[in-house]
């Protein structure tokens, strides 16, 4: 690995300059292989700025509650034990991924940050233990279980595609449950034989003896990013401030309004996976005092990610008008078959997510041209959904993008872990193309 490190430690920019730079690749896309004028393009981007408003809010809502999770007192204990489990370093790596792997199918965010938090525990201990831990390996690690993320509860795509209302449902003058997408037996297989394959290249890549290892710095401490409170209870205010009669309380609401939500017929929404782990926050931290400190820490990690959704929100407004998009996505279409339909979409789609990191954006733009196809090629619209969904999560393997609230905690940069997360990508690509093959010959 140390050939591709060099050279992505080298050339890789930051995930922002990354947002710029894409944003002229576009343009530049945009007017050789579209109609439209530098004026239309201009337009296109400045109309789409606005774009992902709604979207972008709750994004950062799941991030925000995923960080604010995974702090919790009671989680950040879990973890704390998990971290001592690894005893050589091999199973440290594979501990790591498999961790962020099902934190990632709880929801996304809570993924990215447990597997951050985690790979800092990891090190943190193993330093302790004298076991000698490459932590640029274990922040990949943790990152390669976002590899899986659109295949669990919190996915955009197949939750968009349940919710009434939607995009999708007005394309196809119906909904498309989850039990379809989600929790179809394929989507189910995939999943576990992603986290078993992809783990398993992890262990055949990690440093050997007599490799360089970096280790956590000494002066880095696992528990840095705790947001533990301990305000001094002086007044009437304060001791309300300081109880957990509230947050209880709404807690319990918002888990009474869930039950009442699935047992009227109600399914999963972005909305609705939200206000799950609200709820479960709410039970979990000690007091407002907790809440409002796991919040302002969980805040930092979002700043960065709302500041670039604007510029990828003006990448898929150029896409979107002057058609560039489509001629992405009908090129491979154009070719397929019903057999092969998956994973060309597939391919098409893990493209798209360069210009387009945004699950969600890039199935509002992306999907309507794959379920025309699909209806076209006569395949089952969820081969379609769940093909787009595979696309995004495979190539964010190596899009910077998403990394950033990992790479935060770890105070690390996305060139220090390229080059195993491109082994992710591989091992993971062979997964996705292999059970979309199976679907479309059945």
């Amino acid at each position: 690995m140390r050939p591709v490190n060099s050279l992505v430690e080298r050339y890789i920019p930051s995930a922002l300059v990354f947002a710029v730079v894409l944003s002229l690749v576009v343009a530049i896309l945009a007017l050789v292989f579209t109609d439209a004028g530098p004026v239309d393009v201009l337009v296109g981007w400045g109309d789409g700025l606005a774009g992902l408003l709604a979207f972008m809010t709750q994004m950062a809502l799941i991030l925000l509650l995923g960080h604010t999770l995974a702090n919790t007192g009671p989680v950040r204990k879990l973890l704390t034990g998990l971290a001592g489990l690894p005893k050589t370093p091999t199973q440290a790596y594979v501990f790591v991924f498999l961790v962020a792997a099902v934190a990632s199918l709880i929801t996304w965010g809570l993924g990215l940050v447990v597997g951050g938090l985690l790979a800092k525990e990891v090190a943190a201990q193993g330093r302790k233990k004298g076991i000698p831990l490459h932590f640029p390996m274990l922040v990949a690690a943790g990152f390669s279980g976002f590899v899986v993320w659109h295949m669990g509860y919190s996915g955009s795509g197949p939750l968009t595609a349940a919710t009434e209302g939607s995009f999708i449902a007005e394309q196809l003058g119906r909904t498309i449950p989850i039990t379809d997408t989600t929790f179809t037996w394929w989507n189910i297989t995939a999943a576990v034989a992603t986290i078993v394959v992809v783990g398993t290249a992890l262990a055949l890549v990690a440093p050997k003896q007599g490799d360089r290892i970096v280790e956590l710095p000494a002066e880095a401490h696992a528990d840095d990013d705790s947001a533990a409170i301990d305000e001094a209870v002086l007044t009437p205010a304060d001791r309300v401030d300081a109880s957990r009669i509230l947050t209880t309380v709404v807690g319990l609401a918002l888990v009474a309004y869930l039950v009442v939500h699935y047992v009227q017929g109600g399914t999963a929404t972005l909305d609705i996976v939200n206000w799950t782990f609200l709820a479960l926050i709410f039970l979990l931290v000690r007091s407002p005092f907790e809440l409002i400190g796991l919040t302002k820490n969980a805040a930092s990690n979002v700043g960065e990610i709302l500041l670039q959704f604007p510029l990828y929100a003006g990448i898929m407004g150029i896409m979107t008008t002057t058609g560039l998009i489509a001629v992405f996505s009908d090129f491979l279409v154009n070719i397929a078959t019903p057999g092969t339909f998956g994973v060309l979409a597939l391919l098409s789609a893990g493209l798209v997510n360069f210009f387009v990191p945004s699950g969600g954006g890039q199935f509002a733009v992306q999907a309507p041209i794959m379920l025309d196809a699909a209806n076209r090629l006569g395949v089952d619209p969820s081969v379609a959904i769940m093909a787009v969904s595979y696309g995004d999560q495979w190539t964010n393997m190596i899009q910077p993008f998403w990394a950033l609230p990992l790479l935060a905690i770890a105070g690390l940069k996305m060139r220090d872990i390229l080059g195993y997360t491109m082994v992710t990508l591989i091992a993971s690509g062979i997964v996705f193309a292999g059970i979309l093959l199976i679907v479309g010959a059945g």
